[in-house]
């Protein structure tokens, strides 16, 4: 349960939830991983068709363009496929900024800098996180913040809406992550010694932003990773929030772990065998 500050480069990057729209001086929308991948095990052909997954190192006047991938997801094709759609994606929406400008030079070179990372790998739970950045002009660019969670056992992607079907089982999820996000936001407000005035002021703003990007709704959890116990089960979920859902964009991304124990109760059935609490 860690606070991250932004990184820089150039301008500190991103896509984040709904940022492409909260941020006026962005031109990107926010690029989604697939959902879930074909429920059916990979045949032979598939595989045999999967690119293999290169690092990308582009620069020029214009743009420069940073993306690199773990190569042990090369073993789940399936998963190795949403990695390379999620940077192809991107890599369009900045080569579509850069077509609105008729041929013009950016006055500082739009990039893109994405960073693929092995997270978990089990023989029941493979994860990938997707972390980096996109500047298309403006002030600043935008975070690019993604998780792939991949079943090799059942040969499909886990999504939010899979993991907890029951729409009125994710107010427990959301009642935890809201508790623990304005808990770290008053220490945080009490260790800068601010004016009453001021205090209040910005507690208020937090926690509205905070409640509004915690709605229990599937769609505000998409971004999670699991935390693994030594013996390979899932002992809690860590939720991701990036820059504007839950946060102002100067305090980074978030992220929430909620243990199993929380979980376990409002999991699908069969996906309770993954989890241990305790």
């Amino acid at each position: 349960m860690c606070r991250r500050r932004p990184a820089s480069f150039h301008a500190v990057l991103a896509v984040g939830l709904a940022l492409a729209t909260l941020c006026g001086c962005q031109r990107g929308r926010e690029v989604e991983a697939p959902a879930s991948a074909p429920a059916a095990p990979a045949d032979p052909v598939a595989v045999a068709a999967t690119p293999e997954l290169k690092d990308v190192i582009e620069t020029t006047p214009a743009y420069i363009i940073g993306i690199s991938y773990p190569q042990e997801a090369v073993r789940y094709p399936p998963l190795a496929r949403a990695l390379q759609d999620y940077a192809a994606a991107v890599q369009d929406q900045l080569m579509q900024a850069l077509g609105e400008l008729k041929g013009r030079r950016p006055a500082v070179p739009y990039d893109l800098s994405l960073n693929f990372s092995l997270v978990a790998e089990t023989p029941r739970v493979v994860a990938v996180a997707a972390t980096g950045s996109s500047y298309l002009g403006g002030a600043h660019g935008v975070p690019l913040e993604q998780r792939f969670v991949w079943l090799p056992q059942m040969q499909q992607m886990l999504a939010a809406e899979q993991l907890i079907p029951n729409a009125a089982d994710w107010v427990p999820v959301s009642d935890y992550v809201r508790a623990q996000l304005k808990t770290r936001v008053q220490r945080d407000l009490d260790d800068d010694h601010l004016d009453p005035d001021v205090y209040a002021e910005q507690l208020q703003m937090r926690g509205g932003m905070i409640d509004e990007g915690t709605a229990p709704k599937p769609a505000h959890f998409a971004r999670f990773e699991p935390v693994m116990n030594a013996d390979g089960s899932i002992r809690a979920l860590r939720f991701v929030f990036p820059p504007y859902q839950v946060a102002p964009y100067v305090e980074g991304t978030q992220t929430v772990d909620v243990p199993a124990r929380v979980l376990l109760p409002l999991v699908a059935p069969a996906y309770r065998p993954l989890f241990r609490a305790g």
